[in-house]
């Protein structure tokens, strides 16, 4: 029986942490579909195809990782890729209750889809896109904490802005 999993993430932008579980659940998944969410509420920076793309760039090495784009209901997006598993990194208690609620929703939504809670490396267990694109639009340095494709993106994201105004 093949297992199919679904990362499903913002992914804005995709941190190391993300890679890390990324690395991970290839090795734990026959296959992993990195499903990255278009939801224009929380403000991304990059497109939705932009995040794809730095996500394909950052995990070409993984034969078994494929990247989508998708919008609604992760469940749905989950049955129509064949998984039977959703992957979900937990840094923190504060996220478990988030991630707990979450997954208690989705197993009422989808019984036949398993949720599976992984901790990112130690050295990534701070790392939130969130955190990363305020550390970066103030200045701050996140070498080590995105992929050298993203932080070449963000630079290019954030000079090009600072041109326009």
């Amino acid at each position: 029986m093949t297992v199919r999993a679904l990362y499903p993430g913002t992914f804005d932008p995709p941190t190391n942490g993300h890679v890390d579980l990324i690395q991970r659940g290839a090795k734990i998944f026959d296959h992993l579909t990195v499903a990255v969410l278009n939801n224009p509420g929380k403000n991304p920076i990059f497109t939705p195809e932009e995040r794809a793309e730095m996500l394909r760039e950052a995990t070409s090495s993984l034969s078994n990782v494929s990247v989508a784009t998708f919008d609604g209901l992760m469940v749905e997006f989950a049955r129509r890729q064949g998984a039977t598993a959703v992957l979900r990194g937990i840094r923190a208690i504060s996220d478990y209750e988030h991630e707990f609620q979450m997954a208690l929703m989705n197993r009422r939504l989808a019984p036949e889809i398993e949720t599976v809670f992984l901790q990112p490396a130690g050295r990534y267990s701070f790392v939130s896109s969130r955190m990363v694109k305020e550390v970066f639009s103030f200045g701050g340095d996140v070498t080590g904490l995105v992929p050298p494709n993203v932080l070449k993106r963000l630079r290019s994201r954030i000079n090009n802005h600072t041109n326009k105004t």
